[in-house]
């Protein structure tokens, strides 16, 4: 659920989305009070956060209303936090920062850690490819686009493995397309992530190189500035959240029910469910430095490497005293 597809070249970090994402859920308010109660509209991705939270049970006795607005990866997310057509957008953590250095008014408000196995370079059976040296002279596919998270993977595997990144032909290509020319043998090598590298290494694929080492483990939950300088909306982020953390123990005490609940919401196989959520499944956590310092480790590197517009530093946009006690 990575949905690392926020940029498809260095200019228009922010553009053209928008305007296609917000009014499908007609937003441009979101900040109003209904009934002199406050408002919040949470972002989320495949309906997962709003299903797990549901299914936990603890949305019972709102103090305040919610509405669900519902996206398909954290490009578009994101795109709509930066509108103010969301208050809140659960995403990886580059697609967060690149928000970030593309201006987006947002700031980081809890962390969520994942198992860096949960990223991958896969190549297929019958590949040449057993390590990352092997790939000098090869065509790499990146789901989703130059800035995500497998392409900072294939980059600095690159790097540790000391292959130049101009002898390696790097293409990018959306998770779904993907994964179809992959399953039919149009390409070889792929930098993948998430369900797609579970089911793909289930179908055979080989492991070249997975994140442990290189990437942040963690994904990112995020608020626009707007709803952090409410003082009413701020009370509900801090509630919210410690309805979220509730979940969260919740899917860490049954985690059967919740993959059953993940194969729902993206119709993805049983064991591929179950596994992600062995990688996946945790509880949330403050945006301190045990998620600050290796994820700012990251962006150091991404912005040498001149994939970032600008330099972030990720302390100045994150909040940590919104995370409830």
């Amino acid at each position: 659920m990575d949905g690392s597809h926020l940029i498809s070249n260095r200019r228009g970090v922010l553009a053209g989305i928008a305007a296609l994402a917000i009014p499908a859920f007609g937003l441009a308010a979101c900040g109003a009070k209904k009934g002199g109660r406050t408002k919040l509209v949470l972002g989320d991705q495949v309906h997962l956060l709003q299903s797990k939270a549901e299914a936990a049970g603890v949305l019972k006795n709102l103090p305040y209303d919610i509405e669900w607005a519902n996206f398909v990866g954290a490009a578009p997310l994101l795109e709509a936090l930066n509108a103010g057509a969301v208050d809140t957008a659960p995403a990886g953590d580059l697609p967060v920062v690149l928000a970030a250095a593309a201006g987006a008014p947002l700031k980081i408000i809890a962390g969520m850690k994942f198992s860096t196995r949960n990223i991958g370079i896969l190549a297929r059976q019958g590949s040449s490819v057993r390590k990352v040296a092997d790939l000098a002279g090869q065509r790499v596919i990146v789901s989703s686009a130059r800035g995500s998270i497998s392409h900072y993977l294939l980059l600095e595997a690159l790097k540790e493995a000391k292959v130049d990144p101009k002898k390696v032909d790097i293409g990018f290509m959306l998770p779904n397309d993907a994964a179809a020319a992959f399953a039919a043998g149009r390409i070889d090598i792929w930098a993948t992530f998430g369900t797609y590298q579970i089911a793909a290494e289930l179908a055979g694929a080989r492991l070249v190189r997975d994140g442990e080492g290189i990437n942040s483990p963690y994904s990112l939950l995020a608020a626009s500035q707007g709803a952090l300088d409410d003082p009413d909306k701020r009370s509900a982020l801090r509630d919210i959240l410690a309805r979220f953390q509730a979940a969260a123990r919740w899917s860490l005490a049954n985690p059967d029910t919740y993959a059953e609940i993940f194969v729902r919401q993206t119709k993805v196989d049983l064991r591929v469910a179950k596994i992600m959520v062995d990688r996946q499944n945790a509880l949330l956590v403050p945006p301190d430095n045990a998620v600050i310092a290796p994820l700012q480790r990251v962006v150091d590197r991404f912005y040498a490497d001149g994939e970032l517009p600008k330099h972030v530093n990720v302390a100045a946009i994150a909040d940590a005293t919104v995370f409830p006690a």
